[in-house]
This record gives structure tokens, C-alpha cells and sequence, in this order.
């Protein structure tokens, strides 16, 4: 995965500027009141220090559709750009106009990075290390804080410090994003994906997974376009072909889907049982105990997932088998004949696979879908609706020639099967459709057959089991306006279609998406106003008046040095703190990650508030402040620093995540607008213990929300995370019914 890290670690040089950018702001600022007589005018110095916030909140409201319609890279070169022009303009700054206006451009930069390098991120990262990956720009954040505090202490040394001086040298790191996202960053294969642009998206996935095969990866780029969906939770038995005999197979042959092992003729079979899967149960208790509307039966039905894994977190599947799977080998590559016997029987002399087509985007480069012949193929015509065709025990997936056989393991124990169902009408009309199906291993009660460990792809031993729950829905590619037509065959369009005409407001309203929505604009308004940003923007005065230059005295440091020097101190302790909040990411989660560190917030907060009504002396009041500061910003960078963004970043579909997110980062640049506006004027009302008392509160009521209503989304494929929102929302909007 060197390549996905990589291209996230160059992403994030994005939020290394805008750290180091509020950085130097926070310490030049004191010069800056100097030079323009700004000591009467805290209007004007608010201003300046907001102007970039305005400039990030005006650039947020388009930025969604825009990186929609361009997508994510060009939006991060222009945010490059940006970040270089503003610093030259506030390296010129004659008088404060200019730097109102440098300070505006300089918001637009910051706006565009921080919007869309999560969504970068998240895009491009494999599911097993999502979290860690979207933790980076936390790190970087705080390096470029670190830094930047480091040359502002540096400088405020000399005789005479100059804040222009201070403020250009941003121009240095922003050319090295530049060249970055200029030559190294590709696009997001799954914008691609959604442009229809299939061959590139190909590529990209290439070289961030370093192999070859991914075609189970754009099988499931592919199905992550829809929107909404009537999806259902089954329960599916998955053995080997010969364990399943007609004499113990209630089922018929077409509900069954086939699954190919890794190993010349080692089939499975994945089977509908009857009952239901340990995580229906979940679902449907959670929605009936939780009708008093306090936990989320979202949050229960997410957990349930998560409780399969608690050993080894979702790195790994350890149940399932090392499926090749659905992925049959297109081109000229030969194809064992011991794994689809059936397939090669069907395929008549008649038929030309679209795979021995060019590649090109209008024939989806090679199909994602191999065509095999069912009871409805005699009637369809050679032109079908897409390159997508069906069989009845399930779909196979091409690769190009002299590819290996791929895996449909999509992360945390998930596979992505279709199957192809039909009925008759009573005039005998045969019609038939593509069921998606998400399969998840299940273990402990109720497992049919043994639990068994499947260490290096091995296949079980004759006689053994698994049982799998399903999310089970129509795909992406179907569509209702081309079933009205009657066609002969599966309704499949392009996929680029499905996201020709941009984002729909109308999805917005689709029950999943409004309950993401929920989620993601509460976490950013509660992050912003737990007080964390206004915090950082004026640690220097804080800490002032915390009493930080009576500690540093006798090392002949004045108050302001002193100040800049215990940031720079600070900044430093929060890296290795985001560091082992990247490593538990993925492990413990990020649910588990906010409700543990939270609360340490809420202390910090309330020992500031308590040291400053205690009177224990010039020393230990300064000690007691200065270190629940530290704390309080080593733990906010463990958890409530980086899980909203990352979370935003998860639970939208693809094919309105640039929208949601726009609207979660808008959402998030409002807040931290006021709440850094009006430190200033709070400081100088209720001083800074009630500043520290009122965000103490607010932490409070932020811990009762995710514990309450925010899922753990680790490991999970973004588009099985999309799955779930879409279910829980409609059993929450079906429990609301049945009370009324």
C-alpha cells in the first residue's frame, strides 16, 4: 500500500500551510497591532485574524460541486496557488487593506485544502488504513505548527521582528505543494469511476495498490454511484459445492451464488438460509429497544459488524476464505475450465465478449460484468442497454488478459457478490434483475457448520461452513426510467450516467443521506464550538495571561517570547499524541477514540477554571494552567481533532460526497468564525475561566452525541458504510410510524 501513503502523505502538505499559517498569524499579530495602532481596535484585529475564515467559508459553499464537476486534484493544485499568491501579497502588505485582502486569498487556500483532502484521502485509501491515513492531516497540521511557532519565537528575538517576514515565508512550503499536486497526486479513481473514465480509474488503483488486479475494487467504485435504494439484511450459508447436495439444498440452483476459490477447482456456494443473520437480529432488537429515541439503532447496527473483530480490529478477515471469486479472466488470458464449467457451456459461437473490445471509456474499457448466457439471452439483442449481462447463479468479473484471478475482498471481512433472479408472469413472460449483495462473515452462536481460521487465503476443510450476513439491493447501474421501457434483459446504464447531470438536491432528501448529514454537520458544530480553534488562534495571549512569562523569567525571555516558545512546546507534544491516535484508527475506532478522550477534555477544562478562582501562587497557578492547556490540546488532537473530518468523509455516497462535505465544512467554518470573533470581546466579559467553563460544556453535550448517535465506521468499504446509513435511517423513519 506504499502508494495510497504516499499519495496521502503529499496531500496532506495542505493542512501542513494551513497550520502553519494559523500559526504565524496567532504570533504576528502582536506586531501586527503594534505597526497599525490596533492596541484600541480589537474590531480590526479579529478581523484579520477571521478575514481567512471568511475567505475558506465563501470558497467552502462551492467547492463540493466544483470538485465534482473538476475534480479533486485540480481543486488542490488551485488550493497550491492560492496559498502561494496570498503569501506574497502578505509579504508585501503596505497597510492593512492589502493585508485584509492577502488574509482573504489565504482563506480560499485553506478552504479548499481542508475540504477536500479528507475526501482525497478517504477516496484513495484502502479501507483497512482509512483512519490512519485520514489522521495525517491532523499531524501535519500540528508539524506545521510546530514549525511555524519555532521561526516565530526564532524571531521575535531580534531587534526588530517582522511580521511581513513571517507571513511570506508560507511562499516556500506552498511552491512544494504546488509541484506536488501538479506532478505526483493522480486524480481520485473513484471520480473517475464516476465520470466513466474507466481506464484511468484503472490505472490509479494500479498504482496505489501496488498489483496489478483490481477489479474487484472498481466493481466496487462502480457500485458505490447510487443514491438510497431499498436495501435488506439476509442471512446467506457459504460452503463448498460438494457439501451442498440436492438432497440437503432446499433452494433452487438460481438462488445461489457461486464463489471460485483460489485454487484450480475449489468452488463455494453462498446460500440464502432461512432465519435471520446475528446482525438483522441487532438491527431489528436495536430498532424496538431504541424507540424512546435515545441510542441510534444505527449505532447498535454498525457495532454489530465491529463485534466480530474485537481481536484482531478490521485489518483482516479471518472467516471468510481467499475468494478469486466472481472474477473470471477476460482477454486472451485462459480460463480453467474446472472453475466455470457451466459459464463455458453457455457461451454459444455467436457471441463476441465485450472484453476482446479496445479499450475505451465508451465500452467501460472491459466490462465489469462477463456475459453468460440465461433463459432471457436468446431474446437479447447484441446491443443491450449496457455491457452488463447476467447469469443465474451469479456474475463474474473480467480482468484484462494475463491478469491474475482477483479477490472480491473489499475490507473488514466483506465481499461484493451479484446475483441474477427471475420470475414469470402469468402469461409466461419471463423477467429477471441484478440483486448486489454485500456478504460479511458472522461467527459465535448460531453459526451454522464451524468457525474456522482462514489464515493466508487457506480454504476450510470438507464438511465446514460459514455463515455471512447480506446487505442485499438493487445496483448502482440499475435504472427505473430504462425498466419503463420493457427492455429484454437487465436495466444497466453507463456509469457515467449516473452522475452525468451532477449532484441532485433531491438526493438530499434520501433517508441515509439526511441521517449522515445529521451526523456529520452535529460533530462539526460541537467540534468547533468545544473551543479548540479559537484556542490556537490566540494560545500566545492565553497563555499570557496564564502567567507563562513569570515561569520563563529567569531565562531573560520577555512574555511574548516566552509565549511563543510554550506554543512551539505544545504543538511538539501533539505529534506523538496524533501518532498513537493514527495507530488506533483502525483498531480501536473512532467512536471508542471520541468517548475516551472527550471526557479528558471536559477534566482539563474544568482544572483551568477551578485553578483560577484557587489562589496557590504565581508558580503553581501557572503551572496548573499552562499544563491542562497541554493536555487539553494533546487529547483534542487524539480524537475530536481529526474524527469529524474523517467521518464526513466516510458516510456520503459518491455520488453526492463533494456536496455533504461542502455542507459539513461550511457548517464548520461558520462556527469557527464566531468562535474565534468573539474570543476577543469573551476574554474581556467572562475572562478566561468562563471561556474554559463555557467549552467544558459544550464537550459534555458533545460526548452525549456520539455516544448516542455516531456509529463506528472502521474498516468498512465506503460504500458498505453507505449500505448501513441507508438501513438504519429507515428504521429509525419506520419505528416513528409505528409510534404514531
Amino acid at each position: 500500500m506504499s502508494g495510497a501513503v504516499l499519495v496521502a502523505v503529499a496531500a496532506a502538505i495542505g493542512n501542513l500551510l494551513q497550520g502553519w499559517d494559523n500559526a504565524t498569524i496567532a504570533g504576528s499579530i502582536l506586531y501586527i497591532k503594534r505597526e497599525f495602532l490596533l492596541e484600541s481596535q480589537p474590531t480590526v484585529e479579529g478581523l484579520i485574524v477571521a478575514m481567512s475564515l471568511i475567505g475558506a467559508t465563501v470558497v467552502t459553499t462551492c467547492s463540493g460541486a466544483l470538485s465534482d464537476l473538476l475534480g479533486r486534484r485540480p481543486m488542490l493544485i488551485i488550493s497550491s496557488l492560492l496559498y502561494f499568491v496570498s503569501s506574497l501579497v502578505m509579504l508585501w502588505s503596505p497597510n492593512v487593506y492589502i493585508l485584509l485582502f492577502a488574509r482573504l486569498l489565504d482563506g480560499l487556500g485553506i478552504g479548499l485544502a481542508v475540504t477536500l483532502v479528507p475526501l482525497y484521502i478517504s477516496e484513495t485509501a484502502p479501507p483497512e488504513i482509512r483512519g490512519l491515513l485520514n489522521t495525517l492531516p491532523q499531524f501535519t497540521g500540528s508539524a506545521g505548527m510546530f514549525l511555524s511557532y519555532c521561526m516565530v519565537f526564532g524571531m521575535s528575538l531580534t531587534k526588530a521582528p517582522s511580521w511581513r517576514l513571517m507571513l511570506g515565508v508560507l511562499s516556500i512550503p506552498s511552491v512544494v505543494y504546488f509541484a506536488l499536486t501538479l506532478f505526483f497526486l493522480p486524480e481520485s479513481p473513484r471520480w473517475l469511476v464516476s465520470k466513466g473514465r474507466m481506464l484511468e480509474a484503472k490505472k490509479v488503483l494500479q498504482r496505489l495498490r501496488g498489483r496489478e488486479d483490481v477489479s474487484g475494487e472498481m466493481a466496487l467504485l462502480v457500485e458505490g454511484l447510487g443514491v438510497g435504494g431499498d436495501t435488506a439484511i439476509e442471512e446467506y450459508i457459504i460452503a463448498p459445492v460438494n457439501e451442498l447436495g440436492d438432497e440437503e439444498d432446499p433452494y433452487r440452483e438460481k438462488d445461489q451464488i457461486k464463489l471460485y476459490g483460489p485454487e484450480q477447482g475449489q468452488s463455494w456456494v453462498a446460500r440464502p438460509a432461512p432465519g435471520q443473520s446475528s446482525i438483522g437480529l441487532v438491527s431489528r432488537k436495536g430498532s424496538v429497544a431504541n424507540q424512546s429515541g435515545l441510542v441510534d439503532p444505527l449505532v447498535t447496527l454498525f457495532g454489530s459488524v465491529h463485534e466480530k473483530h474485537t481481536e484482531t480490529g478490521s485489518m483482516r478477515s479471518t472467516l471468510f476464505p481467499h475468494f478469486g471469486s466472481m472474477f473470471s479472466v477476460g482477454g486472451n488470458q485462459p480460463r480453467n475450465e474446472d472453475w466455470d464449467e457451466e459459464s463455458l457451456a453457455r457461451e454459444g459461437d455467436d457471441y463476441v465478449s465485450d472484453a476482446a473490445v479496445g479499450d475505451s471509456d465508451d465500452n467501460l474499457q472491459s466490462p465489469l460484468i462477463s456475459r453468460q448466457t440465461t433463459s432471457l439471452d436468446k431474446d437479447i439483442p447484441p446491443t443491450a442497454h449496457s455491457n452488463l449481462s447476467s447469469t443465474r447463479q451469479g456474475s463474474l468479473l473480467h480482468g484484462n488478459a494475463g491478469e491474475p484471478t482477483g479477490s472480491t475482498r473489499i475490507g473488514s471481512g466483506w465481499q461484493l457478490a451479484w446475483k441474477w433472479t427471475e420470475r414469470e408472469d402469468p402469461n409466461g413472460n419471463k423477467e429477471g434483475g441484478f440483486k448486489r449483495i454485500y456478504l460479511h462473515q458472522e461467527g459465535g452462536p448460531g453459526l451454522r457448520g464451524s468457525v474456522v481460521s482462514l489464515p493466508g487465503g487457506d480454504i476450510p476443510n470438507e464438511g465446514e461452513t460459514v455463515q455471512a450476513a447480506a446487505l442485499v439491493s438493487q445496483p448502482a447501474l440499475y435504472n427505473k426510467d430504462v425498466m419503463r421501457q420493457q427492455p429484454v434483459g437487465p436495466a444497466m446504464i453507463h456509469p457515467s450516467e449516473t452522475t452525468a447531470k451532477g449532484p441532485n438536491w433531491s438526493d438530499l432528501s434520501e433517508p441515509g443521506v439526511k441521517h449522515a448529514l445529521f451526523v456529520g454537520v452535529g460533530l462539526q458544530i460541537l467540534q468547533q464550538f468545544s473551543g479548540i480553534n479559537g484556542v490556537l488562534y490566540y494560545t500566545p495571549q492565553i497563555l499570557e495571561q496564564a502567567g507563562v512569562g513569570y515561569l520563563l523569567s529567569n531565562l531573560g525571555l520577555g512574555s511574548t517570547s516566552s509565549s511563543f516558545l510554550i506554543s512551539a512546546v505544545t504543538t511538539l507534544l501533539m505529534l506523538p499524541c496524533i501518532a498513537v491516535a493514527m495507530r488506533l484508527m483502525d483498531i480501536s475506532g473512532r467512536r471508542t477514540l471520541l468517548l475516551s478522550t472527550i471526557p479528558v477534555l471536559i477534566a482539563s477544562l474544568i482544572i483551568l477554571v477551578l485553578g483560577s478562582f484557587v489562589d496557590l501562587g504565581s508558580t503553581a497557578n501557572a503551572s496548573i494552567s499552562t499544563i491542562s492547556v497541554i493536555v487539553y490540546f494533546c487529547f483534542f488532537v487524539m480524537g475530536f481533532g481529526p474524527i469529524p473530518n474523517i467521518l464526513c468523509a466516510e458516510i456520503f455516497p459518491t455520488r453526492v460526497r463533494g456536496l455533504c462535505i461542502a455542507i459539513c465544512a461550511l457548517t464548520f467554518w461558520i462556527c469557527d468564525i464566531i468562535v474565534t470573533y468573539t474570543l476577543p470581546v469573551m476574554l474581556n466579559s467572562v475572562g478566561l475561566s468562563g471561556v474554559f467553563g463555557i467549552y467544558a460544556f459544550v464537550c459534555f453535550i458533545a460526548w452525549v452525541f456520539v455516544f448516542l448517535k455516531v456509529p463506528e465506521t472502521k474498516g468498512m468499504p465506503l460504500e458498505v458504510i453507505i449500505e448501513f446509513f441507508s438501513v438504519g435511517a429507515k428504521q429509525v423513519e419506520d419505528a416513528k410510524v409505528q409510534l404514531t
